[in-house]
This record gives C-alpha cells, structure tokens and sequence, in this order.
C-alpha cells in the first residue's frame, strides 16, 4: 500500500504574536543577526503563548540585520512597542514602534494589537 506521507510544516502552528512596552538593555552582533536584549521590565500588550521562563529571558533577534540601520536600536533609553514571534527556538524581532501615547493612530493599533487574533497557517494557506 501505497500511503502518502504527512508533510510537516517549518511554520509554527500560529504566528505566535507577542508584543511588549519595555526598554532596550543591548544590542549586539551575532554572525549575521542582530540579538536584542530586553529590560527586565516589560508590560505586556499581548502574551501570546508566552510562558513565565521564557518571559524572564526574553531575547529577540533581527534575522540578517547585522548592517541594520535602526535608529531605534541605538537609542536605548526610550520605552518601545517590541513585537516578535517564535519561530523554532527562537524569538523573531517583527517589529519596533517608539511608544508614543499621545498618537492616535498609535493607541488604536495597540487596541487593535491586543483584541487580534492571529490565524493558524492551516487556514492562511489551504
């Protein structure tokens, strides 16, 4: 019999969206990426399926961003929106946003940011 075999995905099973309000302790060069450590201190926007230990070593990385021009990630004293998901092992760097409460737009993408939920791949790409 002639059975076909279940092809994994590389893809986690959901986008795994987190995004915190916190500070940037370090940046550093990692062969190709870029490693972003964050302050202990984080608020949490949305969790995800983030559990306690992983959130008190969060460490997120910028996929060949080595020669990133950021100017967010030189300056390590203003507080940012930091957005990532897992993939593997790992915490991918998707996104950095100065926080800035008095913007409109920037309050109603963090409303939007917490109620969102991310679909699995399974429908994404049926």
């Amino acid at each position: 019999m002639d059975r076909k075999k279940k092809h994994k995905t590389t893809f986690p099973q959901r986008a795994s969206l987190v995004a915190f309000k916190t500070k940037i302790k370090e940046v550093t060069q990692e062969n190709a990426d870029r490693k972003v450590v964050l302050q202990k201190r984080k608020k949490s926007v949305k969790a995800g399926n983030l559990k306690k230990k992983d959130l008190k070593k969060l460490v997120l990385y910028l996929k060949n961003g080595a020669d990133c021009p950021c100017q967010q990630l030189d300056n390590l004293t203003s507080h940012y929106l930091i957005m990532g998901r897992k993939v593997d092992k790992q915490y991918l760097l998707t996104g950095i946003h100065k926080w800035d409460k008095s913007s409109k737009e920037f309050k109603m993408a963090i409303k939007k940011l917490k109620t969102h939920q991310c679909p699995s791949f399974e429908n994404v790409f049926k």
